[in-house]
């Protein structure tokens, strides 16, 4: 799962800008900005490539300015290889890695003082690879206690006394083995043995030596006592997660199906309350409340109660319970949830009618958010069980690929274009693609449209008004993408740094900062579209006292500021009310040369990347 969680009122609310908005496009570009706006170069060199020359008045350029601009560019490269090392696929495995200066290492920081330096480097290389603290694991027991977490009222609940049996799917690549034997013991120790038909393990294909013999020892020696009871599929070639669900659901035998991450702990009474409502309704898709196993120290973090939905790039992210539940005064109360954020237990025939999975996906990454929108528009609902409640590892690294942004990017074209009707645009718009040959091969998707139409499933439109309210609508776009001046077409207009509500102009790099949305209603959004309505609002361009800022756009609204832009492509960004337009002036000292400014007009040109409307033409 790649979610994590923001604090809000009430309850923690997750982010992903993970999208951007999703936790690793989030650290990417925090990074990336971060960093380059600590680079202090001066001077109004021009950037790497073909540009414009000098204009009239102006002299050309020094190479020295041109180098240290070079330069820039070069150390936002380099800092992209970092981080796609930080999530890469494979990391090295444990004895082939060098360690590194463990001191700076955020695996000690709450955990390992008191190791010897040579157990701090062993502990260090095996977090390198697995991305959470194995050398920890291996010394914890396997059926440790874990504290009950569920609300008080949910040890009053009564259930059902024939419930349906359940059989526990486990993917993993490249696990540490003694995580996946805790999952086991505790899905074993904490299922009632009537209710547990059986445990089925998908290996991914996995490279650790580890994981074939000690893991078949351990099957063998278990089944030796239950024949049967624990199952092992392997895949010959990495096929990704998605398609690893699949192939468990394959192999499951009971009623039940439920599809797991092998790096979670089982809480007590966790299957009762999920077997019950499946057995009330079986189209009902089941989440369970999760908590949090940190990756350093392996403590157990309680998370507030959440609903489970996306934003627009189709990222993950936890949610505020819906008003109606807060309304029941019932926290043992199932949460209606738009989405889910992974793990999720299911009817196996239902999973099967619905569509399973979308197989013509890649690796992970929006294949949760498209169950629960089929689901929803084809007759089913999703909940989270207050009551259900296990704990989860969020690793500090991802252990399937260099580059999850881009799979997560091409699945969530295959969802707009299959389920999301005309807002579909709405996902383009948030990955700054254009709708007309964006350059992505997303598939073949026929045999997902045919499922639509034989499930009779309704339209998006009726799932955002039913289903997922707070979701922010942006029918209103005319154009978006990254805004440039014909003065210095390698700078764009940037949100600058978050701690400020300044607009500069900086190197373009086309990640979320540098986002432009254009309205009908004339407004310039900058930055991130704003998922829900329970986040930040979205900012928009505004003359403040002949200053250009960054103000929440209902804020801007409501105090009547000068919030609205006459704009075409490639003519002038004019203030309707002020008259003032947007410009670049040459400032050598600013960054890059050039600053931002509100001036009479003189005649500049900006142009923005993609444009849907004749009016932003």
């Amino acid at each position: 799962m790649v979610c994590t969680r923001k604090t809000k009122t009430l309850v923690s609310t997750c982010v992903i800008l993970s999208g951007m908005t999703n936790i690793v496009c989030l650290l990417y570009v925090g990074w990336v900005t971060n960093y380059l706006a600590s680079v202090q170069l001066r001077g109004p060199g021009p950037g790497p490539g073909p540009g414009p020359g000098p204009g009239p008045g102006q002299q050309p350029r020094p190479a020295a300015q041109r180098a240290d601009t070079l330069r820039i560019a070069d150390r936002l490269d380099r800092l992209e290889r970092v981080i796609n090392q930080h999530i890469q696929e494979a990391p090295p495995k444990p004895e082939e890695t060098a360690a590194e200066t463990f001191t700076d290492s955020s695996l000690f920081a709450h955990w390992g003082q008191d190791l010897s330096p040579e157990n701090r480097r062993m502990a260090l290389k095996q977090f390198q690879y697995y991305g959470y603290n194995a050398y920890l694991s291996d010394r914890l027991p396997l059926d440790r206690p874990l504290p009950d977490l569920r609300p008080s009222g949910c040890r009053n609940l009564t259930f059902p006394e024939t419930l349906p049996e359940v059989s526990i799917v486990f993917i993993f690549v490249n696990e540490a083995l003694s995580v996946i034997l805790r999952s086991i013991h505790s899905a074993i120790d904490r299922t009632p043995p009537h209710l547990l038909k059986e445990i089925i393990l998908v290996d991914d294909n996995s490279s650790n030596e580890e994981l074939k013999e000690k893991l078949r020892e351990y099957v063998d020696e278990v089944n030796g006592h239950k024949p049967g009871f624990i199952k092992v599929v392997r895949h010959n070639k990495q096929e990704g997660l998605i398609r690893s669900r699949v192939s468990g659901w394959r192999v499951a035998t009971a009623p039940v199906v439920a599809l797991f991450d092998a790096h979670v702990e089982f809480n007590v009474g966790w299957a009762e309350p999920v077997l019950s409502r499946i057995k009330e309704n079986r189209k009902r898709i089941i989440s369970p409340s999760f908590d949090n196993i940190k990756y350093d120290n392996f403590e157990i973090e309680e998370y507030p109660l959440s609903a489970q939905g996306f934003d627009w790039e189709l990222w993950c992210r936890y949610l505020n319970p819906p008003k109606l539940w807060w309304k029941l005064e019932n926290s043992t109360a199932p949460i209606r949830s738009p989405a889910l954020i992974g793990c999720f237990i299911v009817d196996r025939q239902y999973f099967q009618e619905i569509g399973l999975l979308d197989e013509g996906m890649e690796v992970y990454g929006g294949e949760n958010v498209e169950l629960g929108i089929r689901v929803w528009q084809c007759g089913g609902s999703v909940e989270v069980l207050p009551c259900s409640r296990i704990a989860h590892i969020e690793r500090a690294h991802k252990p399937y690929t260099e580059d999850l942004t881009a799979h997560v990017r091409r699945n969530a074209l295959r969802v707009a274009e299959v389920w999301m009707d005309e807002f579909k645009s709405h996902v383009y718009m948030a990955w700054n693609i254009p709708q007309e040959d964006s350059g992505i091969d997303i598939g073949d998707i026929s045999e997902r449209k045919a499922l639509r139409k034989a499930l009779q499933c309704k339209t998006f439109r009726w799932y955002l008004v039913n289903v997922y309210p707070e979701m922010r609508m942006y029918s209103d776009t005319v154009a978006y993408g990254v805004l440039q001046n014909s003065l210095k077409s390698d700078l764009c207009l940037d949100q600058g740094p978050d701690t400020e509500n300044i607009p500069i102009m900086y190197i373009c790099h086309g990640m979320t900062p540098q986002n432009v949305y254009y309205t009908s209603g004339q407004q310039i959004h900058v930055g991130v579209l704003s998922p829900t309505i329970d986040d930040d609002d979205n900012r928009c361009l505004v003359d403040v006292n002949s200053r250009p800022r960054l103000i929440e756009c209902s804020y801007a609204k409501a105090k009547r500021m000068k919030l609205h832009w006459q704009f075409s492509q490639g003519g002038p960004i004019q203030n309707r009310k002020s008259k003032r337009c947007l410009e670049l002036q040459e400032n050598p000292e600013n960054e890059f040369g050039f600053q931002l400014v509100l001036q009479k007009c003189s005649g500049q040109r900006w142009s923005v990347t993609n444009v849907l409307s004749s009016s932003a033409a």
